[in-house]
């Protein structure tokens, strides 16, 4: 059963209670194969981006293994601020 983007948005927020934000773009073409997440936490505060990505490829193994592409941005609340992402 191909992963949703609704399944990986509630994994996400299942994972970490106290997100802010969270963005999930279908890359695929709406085949659910390819995903592009957006994830803002306090609780990444401190870390490096290879710390915060492992952090991310950790919880959300499985998904990530049904999934042809992955990518993910990591974001405390501040460095949201700062980076002002548009939404598709």
């Amino acid at each position: 059963m191909p992963v949703t983007s609704e399944a990986l948005e509630s994994k996400i927020r299942a994972s970490w209670p106290d997100v802010t934000h969270v963005q999930v773009f279908d890359v695929s073409g709406g085949c659910g194969a390819s995903y592009e997440v957006v994830i803002v936490s306090p609780s990444f505060a401190g870390k490096t981006t290879l710390k915060k990505h492992r952090e991310v490829n950790d919880k959300l193994k499985e998904e990530i293994a049904e999934l042809h592409a992955f990518t993910q941005k990591t974001f405390t609340p501040e460095q949201f601020e700062k980076v002002n992402i548009v939404t598709q």
